[in-house]
């Protein structure tokens, strides 16, 4: 930017002067001090003061150039005329036509042109190009902005043994607290002097917890109730399942008693749809779903053992790892176990063996998050190993989607809120992947490396605006996604639900196409075991019959030898040559016997 004038004016010539000179000091006022109010004096201890820990930002303004405009006219003339014939003076155009269609060459060209000009009039004719074909369907609209993710607070874990963030719940009316459960699952692997408590978070204060919850055990699971959000319900790592109730501070309201409680630590932990608000319910590695009622912790009001056999035999029990009820369907509930298998279950059964309506087996590994899309709870969302995968209740022997295998161990995933074709997965290098598969199905939409260490669980708030993650070293971070990833978009609906159904279209073909497949290897199988069977019969008789001649053989021949041997004793021989006949017979080789012999029978 060019500087266009400077203005210059020396110091002496504005102003006045400032004269500065030495003196004593001298008493203006002088106010003594006031007994009462030095009575009145409270001293605070501690003192809380705000302290800002966001990012600091700047604005900048800078001067660029005008972009000038204006606007020009452009004069059309008729071309096509040499420059000797004025195209304005109607005898030289005509004279000049005359003079063209008299040459040779012009009937030729136009005999070629008239067939291309001939088929562009068909086209013409054949298609409106103004026509609007599309006018009745809604257009999708296409935000133009780009994915995109900003991180607004970390909440660090403030003991000086860290532990991981297993479990985040976001606070009911406004989403303005959460709560986070802090626990170490590696097995009789928890270092000495690691503390049991999990605290409750202000998203606008990262410094301190606003409420510590202080358990008997580590909590792995903690879900504020939906009804009343000053009452939380805790999975404890020993089985027992904890209450709170924020109100009476931060001891344990309620505890089941754990004699009657789950044998391994409770990794599923949900509040049911009643009247009272106080019900819920609790799965875990035992093999075990129970059913209980805060108001009464003593024991369970039903317990399903998730046996698929459905022997109601606990040895032979899937170990659940995760938790799907939707309010919607209140009688179904889903379960996902340590041996990669959705147990679909319906709770009003009469029998406890029909409690388990049917399987879906689909993964390598234990199912980490299981969760039914809001928008249609037919379709449902798997992580585990290293892919995520989205179901079909209509298909049970194949998932309709699924992501391409990681490099990472996926840990945990949830759908979105707001949109029903977007869902997140965190990983084990402590990536969250945002996954749009109306816009793009391969790979995810955005991909945020969030931390170092691993992620091990995340949760979606409400709007679909913030999501939570929390990692191995006990930190959250909160994020805050693009209006593009949380805004429903145009007819978006629609296409989710055109996808889905199309894609369990195409898993019930090829279901079917397996069957038949599989039917026709079977029959394949029993006619060749039959083929098999006759060749085996024949061989075996052609053994025995081959083994019989040579045992019938070996016998002649030893019968011969025999003969041979007593024929050459019998035959008198001459005194001279008795020594050498001896030796002769003595030394004679077997070979040259069993030839000899072997010529005799013939």
């Amino acid at each position: 930017m060019e500087i266009v004038y400077v203005y210059v004016k020396k110091r002496s010539e504005f102003g006045k002067q400032c004269n500065f000179s030495d003196r004593q000091a001298e008493l203006n006022i002088d106010i003594p001090p006031n007994p009462e109010l030095a009575e009145q004096f409270v001293e605070r201890n501690p003192v809380d003061t705000g302290i800002q820990c966001s990012t600091s930002m700047s604005e900048h303004e800078a001067n660029t150039e005008r972009f000038e405009m204006e606007t020009r006219g452009i004069n059309h003339v008729e071309g096509g005329w040499p420059k000797d014939v004025n195209p304005l003076e109607l005898e030289q155009t005509i004279r000049f036509r005359k003079k063209v269609e008299k040459d040779e060459n012009y009937i030729n060209a136009i005999m070629q042109l008239g067939s291309i000009m001939e088929h562009c009039i068909k086209q013409n004719n054949a298609i409106d190009i103004y026509q609007e074909y599309f006018d009745d369907e809604d257009v999708v609209e296409v935000t133009e902005e780009a994915p995109s993710a900003k991180t607004i607070n970390v909440f660090r874990d403030p003991q000086e043994i860290k532990r991981s963030a297993t479990h985040l719940s976001w606070h009911p009316d406004g989403n303005r607290k959460l709560a986070v459960a802090y626990s170490c699952l590696d097995f009789q692997r928890a270092p000495e002097g690691m503390s049991h408590e999990s605290y409750i978070w202000d998203l606008e204060n990262p410094n301190r917890p606003e409420i510590v919850l202080k358990p008997s055990s580590s909590l792995v699971t903690l879900e504020y109730n939906p009804k009343d959000s000053h009452v939380l319900l805790g999975g404890c790592y020993n089985g027992q399942l904890a209450c709170w109730d924020t109100r009476k501070g931060s001891l344990v309201a309620e505890l089941s008693t754990i004699e009657f409680s789950h044998r391994d630590p409770v990794y599923g932990s949900i509040w049911l749809q009643s009247k009272t608000g106080t019900e819920c319910f609790s799965a875990s590695t035992d093999g075990q779903v129970m059913w209980w009622d805060i108001r009464k912790m003593s024991e369970p009001t039903e317990v399903v053992i998730l046996d698929i056999t459905r022997k109601e035999q606990l040895e032979s029990a899937l170990g659940a790892i995760s938790l799907e009820f939707e309010s919607t369907l209140p009688t179904k509930f889903m379960v996902g176990t340590e041996q990669g298998i959705v147990i679909s279950c319906n709770r009003k059964a009469k029998t406890s063996a029909e409690k388990i309506v049917c399987t879906f087996p689909g993964h390598h590994g234990p199912i980490y998050a299981l969760q039914r899309n809001p928008f249609y709870p037919k379709n449902f969302l798997t992580v585990g190993d290293w892919t995520a995968r989205i179901w079909s209740e209509d298909s049970r022997e194949s998932s309709i989607m699924w992501t391409k295998y990681h490099m990472a161990y996926l840990t945990d995933g949830a759908w979105s809120p707001a949109r029903p074709a977007v869902f997140f997965t965190t990983k084990m290098d402590g990536t969250l992947d945002i996954w749009d598969f109306v816009f793009k199905q391969c790979d995810p939409a955005l991909s945020l490396k969030v931390c170092d260490e691993a992620l091990f669980c995340l949760r979606v708030q409400d709007n679909g605006c913030f999501i939570a993650c929390g990692s191995q070293l006990g930190t959250t971070t909160l994020l805050e996604v693009s209006n593009g990833l949380c805004t429903l978009q145009r007819n978006e609906k629609n296409t989710a639900s055109s996808i889905f159904e199309r894609e369990t279209r195409r898993e019930k073909i090829l279901e079917a196409r397996h069957r038949e497949m599989r039917l026709k290897e079977k029959g394949k199988v029993e006619g060749k075991d039959d083929d098999q069977r006759e060749e085996e019969t024949t061989l075996n008789l052609e053994e025995l019959v081959s083994k019989a001649e040579e045992e019938f053989f070996d016998i002649i021949f030893s019968e011969l030898r025999k003969k041979e041997v007593e024929a050459m004793k019998m035959k008198p021989k001459p005194k001279h040559q008795d020594l050498e006949t001896d030796e002769e017979v003595e030394g004679e080789d077997p070979g040259e016997e069993e030839g000899d012999h072997a010529e005799t029978p013939t």
